[in-house]
């Protein structure tokens, strides 16, 4: 990889691609998951399995039997992770079976995600308990990778795709919460969440909002839950939110005071991860 110290920031690098919150989330909160994805024909048409993390921190991986892993949750590089994780990937697929790709130099121009990956390949995101997805099915697990893979999970955040909603995830840390990325624009969703806050309808299951965060050009609001509350409770009413949600979203008054002092709270809550 050449060095190119001079890549402009992109601010929204999953932007074009099938299931873009997703892609926002398996890179910021979701511990394990896998999603499918495919290269163009130009790129010879190969499956790949687009994955939270690798062992070593690994960028890529071209597994043993053939299978192609891109990592998300590696650093980054250049100010495109777009490019960054295509120039990984493209790294993969010419790589020889059983070969890792690790971060090394920032790429040199070239082609990001969009131009390598089939838009017509859904983006179908499984979470998982584990990292088993790291392994050749058709290799013995030997007792010390058993080890490894079990001492890698102990550490993960229980966490549960909502089928109601696209790219809503549930986790249990100290309580359990509901982290949900959004395509909207920021602007226009932080004012459809305040519409409802300043009415007292922004809650959920008995939960309340309270905050968001800003992530690969997306916001991220997350709602804190009562104490076990479960995923599968949280299907009809996630799902009555959004419908509350797409209400909100499509007034176009300007807000009224008791909005603006609900987005003033609101915005005061924001961080900006990258």
């Amino acid at each position: 990889m050449a060095k190119n110290s001079t890549t402009d920031f992109v601010l929204r690098p999953f932007e074009g691609l099938p299931g873009e919150t997703d892609w926002v989330a398996m890179r910021e909160v979701v511990p394990s998951a896998t999603a499918t994805a495919r290269t163009t024909a130009e790129h010879g048409a190969r499956d790949v399995l687009v994955v939270t993390v690798l062992p070593a921190g690994w960028a890529a991986l071209h597994r043993q039997d053939g299978t192609v892993l891109l990592a998300l949750q590696t650093l980054a590089g250049s100010g495109d992770l777009s490019r960054d994780l295509a120039a990984a990937l493209l790294e993969a697929i010419e790589a020889e079976p059983g070969t890792s790709v690790e971060l090394g130099a920032l790429p040199g121009p070239g082609p990001r995600l969009q131009d390598v990956l089939d838009l017509d390949t859904p983006f179908d995101v499984t979470v998982h308990e584990d990292f088993a997805y790291w392994l050749d099915p058709a290799q013995e697990v030997t007792a010390e990778v058993r080890a490894s893979l079990d001492e890698a999970s102990e550490s993960m955040v229980p966490t549960v795709k909502l089928d109601a909603v696209p790219s809503a995830y549930w986790c249990r840390m100290s309580r359990e919460f509901l982290r949900w990325a959004r395509p909207e624009p920021e602007e226009a969703l932080i004012d459809a969440i305040s519409r409802l806050h300043a009415r007292r309808e922004s809650g959920l299951a008995d939960g309340k909002f309270v905050g968001a965060f800003r992530s690969n050009g997306l916001l991220v609001p997350v709602w804190e839950l009562p104490r076990g509350t479960e995923a599968d409770e949280l299907e009809g009413p996630v799902a009555e939110l959004d419908a509350r949600l797409s209400e909100a979203l499509a007034v176009t008054e300007p807000l009224d005071a008791n909005e603006r002092r609900a987005r003033a709270g609101i915005v005061s809550r924001q961080v900006t991860l990258r």
